[in-house]
């Protein structure tokens, strides 16, 4: 029997992926479950047409997002702390003061795509990645100075 899983199913196939199954699995659990449909001709029609208007607009998000990523590339923001006398900061620097800090720059990116290496805890330059789609990021540079 033929279907069409209409999410994952492990150690079967992917969302939209038409599948051999055995009758009694495909009539049995994944169709009750709401997991798979009975892939008829009307039925992979009407996939196919879903799939090409989704890959058109997945592009279209794509390519927003490259151009965003060319425009963060090699950003430099710089974020004053406040330090003790031997140069190490109060508590760390967070995604939220990158975002701020970029935002002053007319940036506007929301503080939880972005991502740093490991948690800054000290004066120096650092590196933090945006991930603007899943295929798709940008890198910026973090400069900790000290406030005056």
């Amino acid at each position: 029997m033929e279907i069409i899983l209409l999410e994952d199913v492990h150690n079967l196939g992917y969302k939209d992926d038409i599948i051999k199954v055995k009758d009694g699995y495909g009539l049995n659990y994944l169709i009750p479950q709401k997991k798979a449909i009975v892939a008829t001709p009307s039925a992979k029609k009407v996939l196919a047409e879903n799939l090409k208007q989704r890959a058109h607009k997945l592009a279209k998000i794509k390519a927003e997002a490259e151009a965003q990523a060319a425009k963060i590339n090699g950003v430099k923001v710089s974020v004053a702390v406040k330090t003790s006398e031997n140069g190490k900061i109060f508590g760390s620097v967070t995604t939220a003061q990158i975002a701020e800090q970029l935002e002053k720059q007319g940036i506007s990116i929301d503080r939880k795509i972005i991502s740093l290496n490991s948690a800054i805890k000290e004066l120096g330059s650092y590196k933090a990645t945006v991930r603007l789609h899943k295929e798709v990021a940008a890198e910026i540079d973090v400069d900790v100075v000290a406030e005056a």
